[in-house]
C-alpha cells in the first residue's frame, strides 16, 4: 500500500518537473517548482514513515518553509527586480 503511495508522489513529482519546464509562462512555471516543493516534503514524510525514523518530519517541516520563503523571494525579485526594495521604498521615493 505504502509503495502504491510512494509511485504516486513520484509521478506527480514527474508532472510537476514537466510542468515547471514546459510551463508557458513564468509564474506556471515558478508555481509547478513550489508544488513540486510541497510534493517532496510529502516524499520525506512518507519515506520518513516507511523506514520508521520520525526525525525527517522535523526535515520536512525546515523544507517546507524553506520552500515556501524561496517562492516568495523569488516572486518578489520577478516584481520588482531587487529583493531589497519594496512597495513602501517606492511610494517614499515619488514623494
Amino acid at each position: 500500500m505504502f509503495a502504491v503511495t510512494t509511485i504516486a508522489i513520484l509521478v506527480a513529482m514527474l508532472f510537476a518537473l514537466i510542468r515547471a519546464l514546459l510551463g508557458p509562462t513564468l509564474y506556471d512555471r515558478i508555481l509547478a517548482v513550489n508544488t513540486f516543493g510541497t510534493i517532496t516534503v510529502l516524499f520525506i514524510g512518507i519515506f520518513g514513515f516507511l523506514t520508521e525514523r520520525p526525525e525527517f518530519l522535523d526535515i520536512a517541516l525546515v523544507y517546507a518553509l524553506i520552500n515556501f520563503i524561496v517562492t516568495i523571494a523569488v516572486l518578489k525579485f520577478f516584481e520588482y527586480g531587487d529583493l531589497g526594495r519594496g512597495s513602501f521604498d517606492q511610494q517614499d521615493s515619488d514623494l
